[in-house]
C-alpha cells in the first residue's frame, strides 16, 4: 500500500485517470458497435455515416493516450473495407 505523501497522491491521480481512460474507451466501442451494427443491418450509407462518426473519437483516443495508433489504424482500415464492400 502506498505510504508516502508523493505515493499516495499517485495513487489518488491513477484512479482518477483510470476512471477517465475506462470512459473513453466505453465510448469508443460504443461508436465501433454502431458501425458494426450498420453493416449488418446492411445499409451502406448509414454504415458510412456512422463509420465518420466514429474515426474522429477514435484517434481522439489515440491522442490521450488510451489506444495505441496502429491499432486504431488497422480497426478503421478493416471497418472501412467492410463499409466499402456493401452494397
Amino acid at each position: 500500500m502506498a505510504n508516502s505523501p508523493q505515493s499516495k497522491k499517485r495513487a489518488r491521480q491513477n484512479e482518477a485517470r483510470f476512471a477517465v481512460n475506462k470512459a473513453r474507451r466505453s465510448r469508443i466501442r460504443t461508436f465501433i458497435r454502431k458501425v458494426e451494427e450498420a453493416i449488418a443491418s446492411g445499409d451502406k450509407a448509414v454504415a458510412a455515416a456512422a463509420l465518420q462518426a466514429a474515426q474522429p473519437e477514435m484517434m481522439r483516443g489515440v491522442t490521450k493516450g488510451v489506444l495505441h495508433k496502429n491499432t486504431v489504424a488497422r480497426k478503421i482500415s478493416r471497418l472501412a473495407a467492410r463499409v466499402k464492400a456493401l452494397g
